[in-house]
């Protein structure tokens, strides 16, 4: 699996991809083919404040519930209404089916976040 190079990503497999201050995240392809078919999926309000490494909602599939991390901390400005109704589309297309966008708080803090080649590596290694 490719992984797209302008997302960064968590150990946590969320992906973020920045424009400016504002940010747009979601889960990736692995966390998707590792969950199975996902079938409900919990995102925060608008204007919600959430914190870097922290849970801010759930995504639920046949096999567990599982905790969504934030890659970075701000303020919910969208969720993307569509999973309410169709979570499946996560499993769709992992890395166009976003879950919630963001106003950043400090964008430096995705500096320390996985390139695309690292999570590749970190994906790999944990099998």
């Amino acid at each position: 699996m490719k992984y797209p190079t302008e997302f960064k990503y968590t150990k946590e497999h969320e992906w973020i991809r920045v424009d400016g201050n504002n940010a747009t995240i979601g889960i990736t392809y692995h966390a998707q083919e590792s969950l199975g078919d996902i079938v409900f999926v919990e995102l925060p309000r608008t204007g919600t404040e959430i914190s870097k490494g922290k849970p801010f909602g759930t995504v639920e599939s046949v096999k567990a519930v599982s905790d969504l991390y934030s890659p970075a901390s701000g303020t919910v400005t969208e969720t993307n209404e569509e999973l309410t109704t169709a979570p499946e589309s996560v499993n769709k297309d992992a890395h166009s089916a976003w879950l919630i966008k963001i106003t950043l708080k400090d964008p430096s803090e995705v500096q320390s976040l996985l390139s695309a080649h690292d999570y590749e590596q970190f994906v790999a290694e944990e099998h």
